[in-house]
């Protein structure tokens, strides 16, 4: 297998007699979890076909972005390579607790939070906080929610309550949740052709960023006091009166037996380190170019040839 194939090739580099092999890696498959938003699709991709170069078997698997911490755990998957601290901090370290591995933080910084196009700044000045955005409610009403302001909220499975955000900050929005990332960015699209006032869920790093003007909504900084003291933030009555952290981590995770059963892949894995740009023209080619996730994979690997490289020396 190929941790054995490299070393003999080194040594063999280095003037020196290769070693009698020891026994080759498991030809069991590498089970890459695959989640329902572009850039973990394509970079999912990314990791399987490298390791497929590399002579392993590679398996996709769907899964619930709360859930997959479960399977890892119980090693029914093997590998995700985007948990996002904003949605899935709280189910990551209970799998760490559990056994499932914390296999390292990317460099990219992210955020995942409401957010609004520049323009709607024009009607409600104030909009980039939540207490000036609630003000102006009125302004992103619809007919589902009126006489409140709609908030587009993204798929149920990524474990994101803004129903409960909402009702503990006492604000006049209600969220509805879209079924899939795809009709965010066609929401988006629509409102901003038209300059109608919207509200969204969005992240950082994303393809957003580099085609609409736009900002995150600043909501109260999230300490752990404001999930479990009602004596905290604007509301002395409830908890989760607060917002996502504005700087947050992106990790890898991983299950426990992947280092011994795959040495070499588990290599690999560890040196993968992602930053903003390289995430967010992941996703710019499949939401913005229209490209499939294998395809931008693909490309992305063209793209970044050096960076594969980097991770397989």
């Amino acid at each position: 297998m190929r941790t054995h194939r490299i070393l003999a090739a080194s040594l063999i580099g280095l003037g020196m007699t290769s070693p009698v092999l020891a026994e080759a890696e498991s030809d069991e498959p590498i089970i890459i979890v695959q989640n329902n938003w572009s850039s973990q699709l394509v970079m999912s991709n990314v990791v399987g076909q490298v390791l497929e170069s590399e002579g392993y078997t590679v398996e996709y698997v769907p899964s619930d972005s709360q859930l997959q911490f479960t399977a890892i755990t119980n090693g029914d998957m093997t590998f995700q390579i985007e948990a996002w601290e904003g949605s899935m901090k709280a189910a990551f370290e209970k799998a760490v607790e559990e056994g499932m591995v914390d296999a390292g933080t990317h460099d990219a910084v992210t955020r995942e939070e409401w957010w609004i196009p520049d323009y709607v700044l024009e009607k409600c000045p104030d909009a980039a906080t939540w207490e000036g955005l609630n003000a102006c409610a009125n302004i992103f009403t619809t007919a589902e929610t009126a006489p409140k302001g709609r908030f587009v909220g993204p798929p149920a499975d990524w474990g994101k309550n803004y129903a409960a955000r909402i009702d503990a900050l006492g604000m006049d929005f209600v969220a509805i949740n879209v079924g899939q990332a795809a009709t965010l960015w066609a929401e988006l699209q629509s409102a901003y052709d038209r300059k109608e006032p919207i509200v969204l869920f969005n992240w950082t790093p994303n393809f957003v960023e580099s085609k609409f003007e736009g900002r995150f909504v600043d909501f109260p900084e999230p300490e752990p006091a404001c999930f479990d003291d009602p004596s905290w933030g604007p509301n002395p009555d409830a908890t989760g009166d607060c917002g996502a952290p504005r700087a947050a981590w992106l990790k890898k995770a991983a299950w426990k037996g992947m280092a011994d059963e795959w040495p070499g892949a588990w290599a690999i894995v560890q040196k993968i380190n992602l930053t903003n740009k390289q995430l967010a023209n992941a996703s710019k080619m499949v939401d913005d170019e229209g490209m499939s996730p294998e395809d931008a994979a693909t490309k992305w690997i063209e793209d970044n040839r050096d960076v594969v490289d980097s991770w397989l020396n």
